[in-house]
């Protein structure tokens, strides 16, 4: 069987879902192959000739075998000014290549103006006019090469973004129209967040045979004739050893659970989707990232769960072989603790996410974040004492907010703006199924009968509109907060934001990373 991982998702780091399933299927002595058409898919555009038109286009075409290059090195991170030219002129191309077949096309998305990948007619659509997608010249070939090969009888897609829809569905028509007598499978994280919801009614039967809810290695290796013997199977990464990644080194990304741990914030997705916590034990896990980062020589691991928990935590603190790891946590009580923090430091921790969310108390408790604006204040001091950098999360317009709390969130991140490495900014988006819908005058946003999220009129007159114009005109113009947005990597974002942390620190300089 061939397993493939579509366009288009940042190109920086393998697939962590596809290397469980590799892992496996290895388990059980399945023959299989494992396809990146993401990385493949992108460097396979950026080789092609065209002829730009414009200076800007001409200048970024002849310079863009030197800017992967760069990428690809350590010494581009401890220059910020380099690195923005080399991710704006690479990105520039790809979209000059989605403007001539109608799309917007980036490093990061893929949008069609006409094709919506929230709905099922739209995506089918995209598999029956698969010669007019970007990626045709590169998947037809490809795909057509390996089947040839392989000859499978079953070929699988990864679909966890929004970003990669159509251009699966148009790699399903392609393979359906040529290849009819192999079976599609279709899983990943956004198919589970459709099968979710208590109106779901598969509209794909007859182009796609199985599909596939959560974590997918139980339920493929049922489909194959095989029983799971075990919760988690430790991931294979040897498809994805000599791929040209985005990075100075292979960034290797591994979940220690799934679902969340916490599962009570009022507008997150793994309570609306009741997706249950599994967690990997944690000494099967540090044993795991011992072994794979011996064997692989990582950069960085790259923790992918939604909230690494204090356990796992703990866990690498005792570990004394210093991988180094970044990754999203959850505000608590471990992490108020400066000699817990210190010890983080120690395990080889280099960045730490955090869902702060608001700088208002009354806020924080109506999303139940279960956290006080005290504590937070704590732990981003003892963070920073401890030298660990912090890519913090806020997030806008939820039901209970108004201008008022929004601008104690503005106060709040510039009090402690000394603390805080890297900013993201949200503006809140509602759960179809979550709690907060039915208290809600919802509409859709638009006609999507896949669709995971709703408008709804605020509650206290905080739209969508008013929030957009406090966060351009007052929040990111405060003098504390631009500095700090300036430091956040363009598009790649918290990917690439540790490896300025970890350049920085080789380099042994004392400047701010906002001086570079």
């Amino acid at each position: 069987m061939i397993l493939i991982y579509p366009p288009v998702v940042k190109p920086c780091e393998p697939p962590a879902g596809l290397a469980r399933l590799a892992g496996a299927l290895n388990a059980h002595g399945i023959s299989h192959r494992i396809l990146d058409a993401n990385i493949e898919g992108l460097s396979a555009l950026l080789e092609t000739d065209f002829s730009p038109a414009d200076t800007w286009t001409r200048r970024a075409f002849g310079n863009r075998f030197r800017h992967l290059e760069a990428l690809g090195q350590w010494q581009i991170y401890a220059h910020r000014d380099r690195y923005r030219r080399a991710v704006s002129d690479i990105n520039r191309l790809l979209t000059v290549k989605g403007q001539s077949f109608g799309i917007r096309l980036t490093l990061t998305n893929y949008e069609d103006p006409n094709r919506s990948a929230v709905r099922s007619t739209d995506l089918i659509r995209a598999s029956e006019i698969f010669e007019i997608n970007p990626f045709y010249d590169y998947f037809s070939n490809r795909l057509s090469r390996l089947i040839e090969e392989d000859t499978p009888s079953r070929i699988g897609f990864s679909l966890n973004f929004l970003s990669q829809a159509v251009t699966t569905f148009a790699m399903i028509g392609f393979v359906k129209r040529h290849f009819p007598q192999i079976q599609i499978l279709l899983g990943g994280g956004l198919v589970t967040s459709w099968m979710a919801g208590p109106a779901w009614n598969n509209p794909f039967t007859g182009l796609i045979d199985h599909i596939i809810s959560g974590p997918g290695e139980t339920p493929l290796l049922a489909l194959l004739g095989k029983t799971g013997d075990r919760p988690f199977y430790a991931p294979d990464y040897s498809a994805f050893i000599e791929k040209p990644y985005l990075a100075p080194a292979m960034i290797l990304p591994y979940n220690t659970s799934t679902g969340c741990y916490w599962n009570q914030c009022s507008f997150c997705p793994e309570k609306a989707e009741k997706n249950l916590y599994r967690p990997v034990p944690p000494a099967q896990a540090v044993s795991e990232l011992s072994l794979l980062t011996h064997c692989l020589k990582p950069a960085l691991v790259h923790l992918t769960d939604n909230a690494i928990s204090p356990a796992m935590m703990k866990a690498l603190c005792a570990d004394t072989r210093q991988i180094p790891w970044y990754g999203f946590t959850r505000i608590t009580r471990h992490l108020a603790d400066p000699q817990f923090c210190l010890a983080l430091k120690k395990s080889g921790c280099v960045m730490l996410k955090l869902g702060v969310e608001s700088g208002s108390q009354n806020v924080l408790d109506e999303m139940n974040k279960g956290t006080d604006i005290g504590m937070i204040s704590e732990v981003l001091t003892h963070l920073k004492n401890a030298g660990i950098a912090t890519f913090v999360y806020l997030l806008f317009g939820t039901p209970s907010e108004t201008l008022k709390e929004a601008r104690q969130t503005l106060d709040f991140t510039a009090r402690l703006s000394d603390c805080v490495t890297f900013l993201n900014l949200a503006i809140f988006n509602l759960p179809v199924y979550g709690p907060d819908a039915g208290a809600l005058n919802t509409r859709d946003f638009y006609q999507a009968d896949l669709g995971l999220y709703q408008e709804f009129i605020h509650p206290k007159g905080w739209s969508r509109d008013l929030v957009r114009q406090f966060l351009e005109r007052e929040f990111k113009k405060h003098p504390a907060v631009a500095s700090i947005l300036r430091n956040v990597p363009p598009l790649f974002t918290s990917n690439h934001a540790p490896l300025f942390v970890m350049s920085k620190a080789a380099s042994g300089k004392r400047q701010k990373i906002s001086e570079w």
